[in-house]
């Protein structure tokens, strides 16, 4: 199943783009933060969405820093989802699909 995730840092930020992108993705499911720092780890969309991926499942992102601000910890989240099966995703499709 592909799941998507989508932040927007603050509650003025719009996260239209991000969820069409994901929607042209075939994202069956998107989790969504809204107002929320990608330096803050207890983002509860975030969360639930890491509890929901299995082994065989992809999880996509418009972009990069969406998922988290850290190298450090973007590095952790993304062997954590390897080590489980997860592939993850951040086709150059979906950060330039505003311009199509």
């Amino acid at each position: 199943m592909k799941y998507g995730y989508a932040r927007v840092s603050t509650d003025d930020q719009n996260p239209a783009l991000q969820l069409a992108a994901l929607k042209r993705a075939d994202c069956e499911k998107v989790f969504r933060d809204d107002g929320l720092s990608g330096a803050i780890r207890n983002r509860p969309a975030l969360l639930r969405c890491l509890k929901k991926l299995q082994r065989g499942d992809t999880l996509i992102v418009w972009k990069l820093d969406r998922l988290g601000r850290s190298l450090r910890d973007l590095i952790s989240m993304l062997d954590d989802l390897k080590q489980r099966g997860v592939k993850f995703g951040r086709k150059p499709k979906l950060y330039g699909a505003h311009l199509n």
